[in-house]
């Protein structure tokens, strides 16, 4: 039994054995196999947050790999105060196999991972976005051959998603630069802790998303008022103003980099419809990567 709460509590040898086990499944089902795995296991879900990517890359991941896959609001589970947080947790563990948390808190997930017995996978929370990070490494390993020598930019807000990111591109051996504006970076304790952890790891901060992005192999952006955040949306639209990933941006990073976005994206806001849609998006073969990933994360976490 091994738990995905985060990337900061795996080795850099479980990272990586995570991704050849979602590129070994990946290429089997390209072949017509669907190795049935986890048959007569039962995933569930628990999700605080709504989805599209997650919910779905999970249910479809558990039906290919012959188990099958239980879904729970928040309020169905009981988390918003009807029982203990350890009481649920123990019940849940106790009809599931695996169990994967879309949550706010962190610590409702180590709390799951501390009392539920079972396998508990992180499908995000406030703080990180793990299987998230580990298919954008998958995604960029497809389009490169190689980690070795590339950076990775992350331009806007500096949220759970940059947070895996710069943790997978340590467990990985890529590097990371990150633009934000002022107020929005990373915070120094992360930076300092993710230092310590990775001391090889070049880490580029910056206000400007120009200097982020110079040289950089890929650009990654995301939405920047995360779900909770809609009453800051107006405000945060000004202090992003000239953050949006568009060709002028792209052109400053190497010439053959490649555009990144975890999805849903605001077209128009933090990336413009030209680069979304060009030729150098990875955005859908990034997507359908968090299926692959899910399916080496389910697996990973019951041997």
């Amino acid at each position: 039994m091994r738990h995905l709460t985060s990337l900061f509590n795996l080795s850099s040898e479980d990272v990586r054995e995570i991704l050849a086990l979602a590129s070994d499944l990946k290429s089997r089902l390209r072949r017509g196999e669907r190795p049935a795995l986890l048959a007569g296991h039962v995933l569930t879900q628990v999700f605080e947050k709504p989805s599209l990517r997650t919910r779905l890359s999970f249910d479809a991941a558990m039906m290919q790999l012959g188990g099958s896959s239980i879904f729970l609001t928040g309020k169905d589970a009981g988390l918003e105060g009807r029982e203990a947080v350890s009481d649920v947790a123990r019940v849940i563990g106790g009809y599931s196999d695996i169990i994967a948390l879309r949550t706010f808190k962190q610590s409702l997930i180590e709390d799951f991972a501390r009392w539920s017995g079972k396998p508990v996978i992180n499908g995000l929370s406030n703080d990180c976005h793990p299987c998230q990070a580990l298919a954008d490494a998958l995604t960029i390993f497809e389009a490169f051959g190689s980690f070795e020598g590339l950076r990775v930019a992350y331009i806007g807000d500096g949220n759970n998603v940059a947070v895996s990111l710069a943790e997978v591109c340590g467990h990985v051996g890529m590097n990371f630069s990150i633009g934000t504006p002022p107020e929005y970076e990373l915070p120094r304790s992360f930076i300092e802790q993710l230092k310590q952890r990775f001391p090889k790891l070049d880490v580029l901060e910056s206000n400007d998303p120009y200097a982020a992005a110079a040289n950089a192999d890929v650009i990654y952006t995301d939405v920047w008022a995360s779900m909770g955040q809609e009453d800051e949306k107006e405000a945060r639209q000004k202090d992003f103003k000239g953050f949006q990933v568009d060709t002028a941006l792209m052109q400053s990073a190497h010439r053959k980099a490649r555009f990144m976005h975890c999805l849903p994206a605001r077209r128009g806001l933090e990336v413009s419809n030209d680069v979304m849609d060009g030729p150098q998006s990875l955005c859908f073969p990034q997507a359908e990567n968090r299926m692959h990933l899910a399916k080496a994360a389910l697996v990973w976490g019951v041997q």
